[in-house]
């Protein structure tokens, strides 16, 4: 596989990390994570659409390697992160991009392309989640969010993370393996721990009312498109009908796993270029 490049970016009193894919001069494409991931979750995809794409995966603040808030109520929320992803799009330049976001980060760009700087997308590609989020889905994320478990070993993490993430959808293993290695900090004890602030989960208290944002996805026209894993219990069918109905009306495509699907197989980098290339047009 294409070997990545790395980059610690100072943004809003923190360092992002970010994991870079390509030729610079390539059309940029972010992808941005879901909830407690990182910007790794995207190697195999972001390699291979680095042929024609420039890809930047950042790590959310609180994940990965980048910094932690010192104020997580007022940082670790949709908004705020809008704001460091439109400092990031300053920082390399790019007048716009092509945005594919994995839940948490379908939020974030639904709520940059439905405001003032709605210009910066040229595309939306929103990945397992919509304008409201079902409280059954949020309990279930919460309970493993919250609480994060301590691992004696790398090898009981891979084992961990493989059962808690099956829903991703099929992957090979050197996929669950890197997983494991990107997503641990060793711990005072000397255990290991997963590689994000378990306070991150306060946004679902303190920024509730970004949770439920019908009203900025009805504002939406950035030629979008929504991705359904079959199985979901975060994007049900009920608000991906309405989706359809409303805002930027997207096309839509229904992936066989549940929350949410990992795009790391060659059929899904297919679907993503066949997604972009129908945007772009439609654009």
């Amino acid at each position: 596989m294409i070997a990545p490049r790395f980059a610690l970016i100072p943004v809003m009193d923190h360092e992002i990390h970010v994991t870079e894919w390509g030729d610079p001069s390539g059309k940029p494409l972010v992808m941005w994570h879901g909830l407690a991931r990182t910007g790794r979750d995207f190697d195999e995809l972001a390699a291979a659409l680095s042929d024609r794409y420039f890809v930047i995966c950042p790590d959310t603040i609180g994940r990965g390697l980048s910094s932690w808030s010192t104020n997580p109520e007022a940082e670790y929320s949709v908004e705020y992160y809008a704001g460091i992803a439109a400092d990031l799009l300053d920082h390399y330049g790019f007048a716009s991009a092509d945005w594919l976001g994995t839940s948490l980060g379908g939020l974030i760009g639904m709520r940059i392309a439905s405001g003032s700087q709605a210009d910066r997308l040229s595309s939306l590609i929103i990945n397992d989640i919509g304008p409201e989020l079902p409280q059954e889905a949020i309990d279930r994320i919460v309970t493993y969010v919250s609480d994060p478990p301590e691992f004696a070993t790398v090898s009981a993490a891979e084992a961990w993370l493989r059962a808690v993430y099956r829903p991703f959808g099929p992957a090979p293993d050197g996929y669950w393996r890197r997983m494991a290695r990107t997503s641990l900090r060793r711990l005072d004890s000397g255990k290991l721990a997963l590689h994000y602030d378990p306070r991150i989960t306060v946004q679902f208290t303190a920024s509730r009312a970004e949770l439920t944002s019908w009203d900025r996805y009805g504002r939406i026209t950035t030629p979008c498109h929504v991705i359904r894993g079959r199985t979901s219990d975060l994007l049900t069918t009920d608000i991906l009908d309405l989706m359809r109905q409303r805002g930027p009306r997207p096309d839509a495509t229904e992936v066989d796993c549940g929350h949410a699907p990992s795009l790391v197989t060659p059929e899904g980098a297919d679907l993503i270029r066949s997604i972009l290339h129908s945007l772009r047009s439609d654009g």
